[in-house]
């Protein structure tokens, strides 16, 4: 046991270490950081307290019931830090210091009602309280996301840096991390200790590393007057901006754009690819990218490099026009080009 005590510890100090120095290059050294970045910084920063708190564990007779509730109070704040990194992933701007002192309250009420009633009863009606909250919280991500997601595929042709499909794996681990959290405070446990340090380190690494050139979209929903709008879509015009003008090719091609370039609105539009066409924005640009560009290019062109065929045709990146050629042809691009 004293071996897995000083696993323990050393996770402790490197988890302290981790986002300590995140925190620091964030928010001290990092030029030009963005609002999502400083926001990740300040997340940083109150897991390294978090975490640096727990050293008090590493200390001779430290390891003690009182010490341990404490411990689960305090750390029982960082679901804070969960709820405004998904509200900034799927609202962004969304965080701000009225909030975030209106998200305290239940935790300041909890913590109060510890120091003033030390008993196993407010720590148990505590947990429950995270142990919802956590879940509601991950429910509620998912539905966001889901909800972000579609908005991007009916309105952006390219989502590289603003798709938000990252976040699943990130709710798994916050699941392992928020299931081990629970069994630790239930039942003091080192090895269950370790899952949690893991798990947390895990966790935020796979959020920094998918979030770090992470650009949100503030969602706009269309507004009543627009809505009043009777504008219609043009076929004849949709095909001449789509076949002759090759629209398409812009990488950076939004829903406002294909929009606007035939005199309609974006509701219209993508009602008509909706319900007409049966495709959202995204599947539908890139389905011509596919047909119009990218195929005929690699039949005329078998020298062609798949990066090339790739940039020529209005890609942003080579994995997403795989991703989009498998969908939509069944099969990798590499086939074509060794038949040819």
């Amino acid at each position: 046991m004293k071996d897995f005590q000083n696993i323990s510890t050393f996770l402790i100090g490197v988890s302290t270490a981790f986002f300590s120095i995140l925190a620091v290059y964030i928010l001290m050294i990092k030029a030009n950081r963005t609002r999502f970045q400083t926001v990740l910084g300040g997340i940083a920063t109150v897991w390294a307290l978090s975490n640096l708190k727990d050293l008090i564990l590493t200390f001779p007779g430290m390891y003690t019931e009182h010490v341990l509730n404490w411990i689960l109070v305090i750390d029982g704040w960082s679901a804070i830090t969960y709820t405004i990194f998904i509200y900034e992933v799927t609202m962004p701007r969304w965080t701000t210091l009225r909030k975030i002192l209106l998200l305290c309250i239940p935790w300041t009420l909890f913590t109060i009602a510890y120091m003033l009633y030390p008993t196993q009863i407010v720590l148990n009606a505590y947990i429950t309280f995270l142990w919802f909250y956590a879940w509601s919280i991950v429910i509620i991500g998912f539905v966001k996301i889901r909800r972000y997601r579609n908005y991007l595929h009916k309105n952006y042709s390219h989502i590289e840096n603003i798709d938000a499909s990252w976040m699943l794996p990130v709710f798994l681990f916050s699941i392992i991390s928020q299931l081990s959290w629970l069994i630790a405070s239930l039942y003091a446990n080192i090895l269950v200790d370790i899952l949690y340090y893991v798990s947390t380190i895990v966790l935020w690494l796979i959020a920094l590393y998918y979030s770090w050139n992470f650009q949100p979209i503030i969602i706009k929903e269309d507004s009543l007057q627009t809505l009043q709008q009777r504008y219609i879509v043009d076929e004849e015009k949709l095909e001449d901006v789509m076949n002759v003008k090759r629209i398409y090719l812009n990488q950076d091609l939004t829903l406002n754009d294909l929009a606007r370039s035939i005199g309609t609105n974006r509701t219209y539009m993508s009602n008509y690819l909706s319900q007409v066409l049966g495709l959202n924005f995204y599947d539908y640009i890139n389905k011509k990218r596919i047909e119009h560009s990218a195929i005929p290019m690699m039949k005329e062109h078998p020298e062609f490099t798949l990066e090339h065929v790739a940039q020529e045709s209005g890609f942003g990146s080579i994995s997403t026009f795989r991703r989009a050629y498998i969908k939509y042809v069944g099969q990798p691009p590499s086939s074509l080009k060794k038949m040819n």
